[in-house]
């Protein structure tokens, strides 16, 4: 969000209406301050196909992945499943949109299967270029850069 504000990009972030699942207000503040001069838009939605429309990014967080407690885990299906990135909410981008998502992922909960193996898909491209930069970080820390 932060450097979508920097760069006066669009961000649609669609999560939940509830508190707990989005954006702290601080963070939203901070970003319409960033906004003002370089006139990005950054807008936070509880429709996961408008946030979708026209995107050239899809871009999805892990909501299952990071060990939820047992006794969240409905709780959490619940709110989360309508943001769930399928085949329809990636026809709502545009056409050469592509989907990515910061690993690790539990198939069909954040994704379905079909988005994550399919054609727009670009998470395991994002992965193998993730290890190229922790290889040069660790290069750079050792002095070798």
């Amino acid at each position: 969000m932060r450097m979508c504000a920097r760069f006066g990009l669009k961000m649609d972030v669609g999560c939940p209406n509830n508190p707990e699942y989005s954006p702290e207000q601080i963070i939203l503040d901070e970003i319409a301050d960033l906004s003002k001069d370089t006139k990005a838009e950054v807008r936070v939605i509880q429709d996961a196909a408008e946030a979708a429309q026209d995107s050239d990014v899809i871009y999805t967080d892990s909501w299952m992945s990071y060990g939820i407690a047992a006794e969240k885990e409905e709780e959490r299906k619940k709110a989360f499943i309508p943001f769930q990135v399928t085949s329809s909410i990636m026809q709502s981008a545009k056409p050469d949109a592509v989907f990515m998502n910061y690993l690790p992922v539990m198939r069909g909960y954040e994704q379905t299967a079909e988005v994550i193996y399919g054609p727009q898909s670009i998470v395991f491209d994002q992965a193998e270029n993730r290890l190229h930069i922790q290889k040069a970080i660790m290069l750079f820390l050792r002095g070798k850069f």
